[in-house]
């Protein structure tokens, strides 16, 4: 029986489970879903710290957490899943790939790299934390993220009588990327077997290299590049996206 932690969207087949990055939720991804549905049964995850500001999480943050959480409700469906990963959700995907194998069969990882290590959260925390806990209109989130990263944050954010409010906690959104400076993932990328599709937008927030060597390193990983996207490639560049992505779900995978 599938976790409640995970929306069923509709579709057929093999399982893909929908991983969303810091500071997203499983609602952010309304126009990929048409297309993902025709390719398997879709479902949306909600990862801890981003359930909802009424949502207590009394444990520490650590990417082991996160990944333990992501495989229990992964393996309530029972078969291995396809897991597509924005960000934080592909740093999450790859290390569930890494630790249980068995419940991976194939990752699409979006603009996330193994390496943040001397990169601090010093420069964008003052602006996270002169956010305001709710928006009044959309307008107003508009003109705080822009267009893109807009509609995406109204698609997160909490909805209330009133406006739009933060779905979470900045600090705690801080100390979960803060983690990611003081330590590295190549460990767990190295053990990853299962096939990789690895999208890197051409304005990366991601190290520069790293996807690439990632790509090199895994025999069956494949890279694309998307110079004119921005972090949110899957909504800034959307039809290369899914050409993609369609292709490689499409492609034979080997025998596990």
């Amino acid at each position: 029986m599938p976790s409640h932690l995970l929306t069923c969207h509709g579709g057929d087949g093999e399982p893909l489970v929908l991983v969303h990055g810091l500071m997203g939720r499983g609602t952010t991804w309304p126009r990929q879903l048409p297309w993902l549905t025709r390719l398997g049964a879709v479902y949306t995850y909600d990862a801890p710290w981003h359930r909802g500001r009424d949502v207590e999480d009394p444990h520490p943050i650590s990417t082991e957490r996160f990944v333990a959480d992501l495989a229990d409700v992964v393996s309530t469906l029972e078969v291995p899943v396809r897991i597509v990963g924005h960000s934080m959700g592909a740093l999450h995907a790859w290390c569930l790939a890494a630790e249980r194998p068995e419940l991976v069969s194939a990752l699409v990882l979006e603009d996330m790299a193994p390496d943040f290590r001397g990169r601090t959260t010093g420069p964008w925390e003052p602006w996270l934390h002169a956010l305001p806990v709710e928006f009044g209109s959309a307008e107003q989130v508009f003109a705080e993220f822009g267009p893109v990263a807009g509609q995406y944050f109204l698609e997160a954010f909490d909805r209330t009588e009133t406006g739009w409010r933060l779905h979470g906690y900045t600090a705690r959104w801080i100390e979960i990327a803060a983690e990611w400076g003081t330590r590295d993932y190549w460990a767990q990328w190295h053990a990853v077997r299962s096939p990789a599709l690895l999208i890197e937008a051409g304005n990366s927030v991601t190290p520069p290299g790293q996807m690439q060597e990632m790509a090199e390193i895994c025999p069956t990983a494949t890279y694309l590049k998307v110079p004119e996207a921005g972090h949110l490639v899957h909504d800034e560049a959307p039809r290369l996206y899914r050409e993609a992505v369609e292709a490689f779900l499409a492609a034979p995978r080997p025998p596990a």
